[in-house]
């Protein structure tokens, strides 16, 4: 990233966003409470944003509003913007498992050089399917089409496992009951998620992680924050707009989207220059959550430079003082 602002720096100052938006949001896990803990992070992560003059655009952003607003839609732009940057943003991806009490909510920004990370809009779900870089290479387009047994055959073979070995990720909904079905027919393990799609990505992404593909169909814009994700990491990704509803499919019509059309992740992230910051809220499979210990809390955040191919676990201790 060629910018008068050094991409070490600029990874930092994104990991400092996360974190902001995550110690915003942990006051309120187990509250029960979804619209405060996402009107919190959601301050933090425009305040932090605006304090660090990153100058970037919202490439996919946030529709839900606050007081009549939305501060992290698409189009918003921080910093002067000479040479402006892409970002996706979420500042909680699992807010009601947040809200809960329950694992696997993150904050999640990434960055990337302008106009390389697409935006859907107005779709709002995907169908997708991710693996990480031992698998990439054999997801082809008719595997979205093909039975999940065809499909997984095809990446326990690249992974050099046997399928009923495979741990497959697919969020708990009726739209999945014969996907699961599928899955489960073939012996391979599945491991139901009720949200954290972008988080569930995430893990099916990165090598090691004991979870080998995401499949089904999540919402676009956290489709968009796992492409950011799966390039940053060398992995496979297919995806293609899935309506469920006449109004998205008319809308997505409009916009000339095409609901037969599979995109690669290159086509959704169209740069290898991706910096992708994600702090745990809640424990995940990758990043313990937030300890609140008296007078500071302790933050765990990933970094990922797919220029240079890294991945930074960053342990913090963040002061609680006035």
């Amino acid at each position: 990233m060629d910018s008068n602002h050094s991409s070490h720096n600029m990874g930092l100052d994104l990991v400092r966003v996360t974190e902001a938006a995550a110690l915003a949001a942990g006051r309120w896990i187990g509250s029960g409470n979804f619209d405060a803990a996402h009107a919190a992070a959601t301050d933090a992560m425009f305040n932090t944003l605006t304090l660090l003059q990153v100058d970037g655009i919202i490439a996919i952003g946030e529709d839900r509003l606050i007081d009549g607003a939305s501060p992290l839609c698409k189009g918003v732009a921080f910093g002067a913007g000479l040479m402006p940057f892409d970002l996706a943003v979420d500042p909680i991806d699992g807010t009601r498992l947040l809200a809960e009490g329950k694992p696997g909510a993150i904050s999640v920004v990434a960055l990337a050089p302008r106009h390389s990370i697409r935006s859907i809009a107005p779709a709002e779900y995907l169908d997708k399917i991710v693996v990480d870089r031992d698998a990439a290479a054999v997801l082809v387009p008719e595997c979205l089409d093909a039975p999940a047994a065809w499909t997984l055959a095809l990446i326990a073979r690249a992974k050099k496992k046997a399928v009923r070995d495979l741990v497959v990720v697919v969020l708990q909904r009726t739209r999945h009951h014969d996907l699961i079905d599928e899955i489960r027919a073939t012996g391979a393990r599945v491991l139901l998620r009720g949200e954290g799609d972008a988080e569930a990505a995430l893990v099916a992404a990165t090598p090691g992680s004991g979870v080998d593909v995401l499949m089904g169909v999540g919402g676009a814009a956290q489709g968009g924050l796992a492409a950011c994700a799966v390039r940053a990491l060398r992995g496979g990704m297919l995806a293609r707009i899935a309506p469920q509803s006449a109004e998205e499919r008319a809308a997505a019509d409009q916009a000339g989207l095409d609901a037969k059309r599979v995109m690669t992740v290159d086509e959704l992230v169209a740069s290898d220059d991706v910096l992708y910051a994600a702090t745990g809220i809640t424990d995940t499979a990758l990043l313990p959550g937030i300890a609140y210990r008296g007078s500071h809390a302790e933050t765990h955040s990933l970094l990922i430079r797919s220029e240079t191919r890294t991945r930074r676990f960053i342990q913090a201790e963040h002061s609680l003082e006035e």
